[in-house]
This record gives C-alpha cells, structure tokens and sequence, in this order.
C-alpha cells in the first residue's frame, strides 16, 4: 500500500517478503493450528527486530518508519502478512502502540512502549463487547472512580490475542455522557480479570472474551486525557480497518494468482483452462474487484496516513467495499477449482477463512455503509443550509 520508490524502502520489503516466505509458510501456519498455537513468542520478537512494531512510534520514543509515513509502512506489511495469511499480533500490537505514542503523555508510558516495540510484551485492543456491533465510542463496561484510581466492571470479547497478552487497552464509559470514554492499560494477571477463549474461524487467530469483575486499576493506568481520548480511539480504528483491508489485498492478490496459474497449467480437451471465454470473463472481474480493492485501500491509507478531515469516511469506505468484495472473489477462486478447492489439502481454505473473519472486525461492511451513509447525508444538509 506504500509506493516502494527509494532503496530504503526496496530493502524494507524485500526484508519482510523474504522474512514471511522462511519463517511463515502456509506449511507453518497449519503446524500452529495443530499445535493449538497461534504464534511463536520468538518468531514475534523476530519479526519485532525487523522494525514493525516501531513503525507508528516517533523516533523520539524509539521508533521510525522507513518512508516518513508509519501507516502506509505497516500497510505494506500487512499486505505481505496478508500472501501467507501469516500468524501474529502486529494489528493489536500496534493499535496499543499508536494509542500510547500518540497521547499527550506518551512519555510516561515509555517502559510500556519499548517492552512492546521490542517484541517481549504483547497488549491488545479490548474494543468489541458482547452482543453488539461496532461502537467504540459506546461501551457499556464501566471504569469507576475511586480513592486510588478506577475500578473496571464489564466483558469484552473478540479480544484478539487476549490470552497471548500480557497487557489490555480497555475502552470504557467513565460517566453517564457519551463523551466521558477513556482507555485503560490493565495487566492481564489482575485481580478479577478472566480470560476465555473463543472460537475463531481462522486457523491461527485467536481471540478471547476477557471479564472484568472489580478490577483496580491506578489512575496512571489511564492512557489519554478524556478530551482527548474520542480521536484517539477513532484514530486507531481508522487504522485497525486500514490495516485489515491491506491484508485482505495481499490475500486477494496470491488467490488470483492462484487460479490463473491452475486455469492455465490445467488442460482439457487439449486446451487449457484459461483459453475457454466464459473462464476469460470470470477473471476479468475478479481481476477488477481485486484492483478496485487494492485502490480504495490506497486511498484510505493515505487519508489515514495524513490524518485528512475525511479519513474516518475513506476507511469505512474501504472496509465497506473490501470485507463485501473479498468473499466473492475467494469463493469464485474455489468454485473455478472444483472439487480441490473444498478440500483440507488445498491452500484456498485459509484464505478463505481470513477474509470471513476480517468481515466481522472493527465494523461490518453493513455498519461502514451505514455510516457513509450518515456522512453523505451531513455533507448534503450542510450544503443545502449554506
């Protein structure tokens, strides 16, 4: 999703392609999923000493990216991860991250931020809550103030990676308005924290339902100010969907390839595949909605990337178009393959997989349409009162 135009960033991702074909083959991803593993801590502190997890840390805390753009960088990471539907938690990791290094206190946490930047911590994002769509802005798990700090009462669920992490950024309600939302980094061994894990459709993410039953917490557990807590949190699912869409365009490219090279290596009637016209149309389409996906993901990274007026609108756009088009062309790939493409020996399986999950994540393409809906609709009763 980054324009790959200068040496450094030529070496970047060469480096990562070369990093994900050794270490994270499709071979290593079904190893996992027998093991009942979702990632190896060592090989995540490997691919953390490649520079992914400083990508959206300023140099000034550690950090750095290659092109002076950190999204668009970690975009292009999520592309390649997206080629071997590669485990690992670099989206939580980094949503964390961005919100940690992005608050206005960003050096108290700075400890928290070198652990995780370093590869030996994993946090994640405990957003979602049980029983209801996206609203990240809404939650109903409540953080309490008291004598020493606040203590946290509610569940979260599709906390990815939730028993792999050691620490939490929990999204609650703080008051009775809708803009009394802060976020809190709470250790995953506290008291009255229970973590049960949940049954994913992907082989090797897994995801957590985590309550919180009285939970204490030190008001330095608070991670940004509560006027600025609202676009933190809107920044960060700006760039949990952007990152997501990227991957889903690395998974959408290898598919293709895939059935392209099967259409033409296949033959029958001493013809191959890819010589029959009604098989010519069916690529020529997904050929389409592949590249049509790959430029309103572009689009939105760079919106994202720049922190433009219209980057919450590019991103829903995004996840909207890439999560209802991804399926489609997965699905057609397994249909063109036959009775191959449904079996557990083939690869498309796990693609297939990937995409059906990153449907549901942060915002269903029904809740991003819904959304640009309500923009559109502000943007016309703004005109029309001019």
């Amino acid at each position: 999703m980054t324009a790959v135009d200068s040496p450094e960033k030529i070496l970047f991702a060469s480096t990562t392609q070369a990093f994900l074909q050794k270490e994270a083959p499709l071979r290593h991803v079904r190893e996992l999923h027998a093991a009942g593993a979702s990632f190896d801590p060592a090989w995540w502190q490997r691919a953390a000493e490649l520079g992914w997890t400083g990508l959206l840390v300023p140099e000034e805390l550690g950090g750095g990216s290659v092109s002076g753009s950190g999204v668009a960088d970690l975009a292009m990471v999520a592309e390649q991860l997206g080629k071997t539907v590669a485990p690992g938690p670099l989206y939580p990791v980094s949503i964390v991250l961005a919100a940690l290094a992005g608050c206005a206190e960003a050096h108290a946490h700075a400890d928290t931020i070198e652990s995780l930047m370093s590869g030996e911590t994993v946090a994640s994002w405990a957003v979602s809550e049980p029983g209801r769509g996206w609203a990240p802005l809404d939650p109903s798990l409540t953080a309490t103030e008291t004598d020493s700090g606040y203590r946290i009462d509610g569940t979260k669920d599709r906390v990815e990676a939730g028993a792999q992490s050691a620490l939490l950024l929990v999204v609650a309600r703080c008051g009775p308005n809708a803009s009394d939302v802060r976020q809190f980094l709470v250790p995953t061994d506290a008291p009255g924290v229970r973590i049960v894990p949940q049954q994913s459709v992907d082989l090797v993410k897994q995801y957590a339902r985590v309550q919180f039953d009285g939970v204490d917490v030190e008001r330095s557990a608070a991670v940004g100010g509560a006027a600025e807590t609202p676009a933190l949190i809107e920044r960060q699912s700006q760039i949990a969907q952007v990152l997501q869409c990227a991957e889903v365009v690395g998974v959408l490219q290898t598919v293709f390839d895939f059935i392209v090279k099967w259409a033409l290596d296949r033959h029958t009637f001493g013809r191959p595949l890819a010589s029959y016209q009604a098989l010519k149309h069916g690529f020529a389409d997904m050929k389409l909605w592949l590249e049509a996906c790959r430029a309103t993901t572009a689009a939105a990274v760079a919106d994202v990337a720049a922190g433009a007026s219209q980057a919450g609108l590019s991103a829903s756009i995004a996840k909207s178009y890439v999560g209802e088009t991804a399926g489609r062309v997965v699905q057609a790939c397994v249909q063109m393959h036959g009775g191959i493409g449904v079996t557990w020996e083939h690869d498309l399986h796990l693609y297939l997989r990937r995409v059906t999950l990153y449907r549901s994540m942060f915002g269903t393409p029904e809740e991003h349409n819904l959304r640009v809906y309500e923009s559109e609709k502000a943007v016309r009763s703004m005109a029309n009162a001019g």
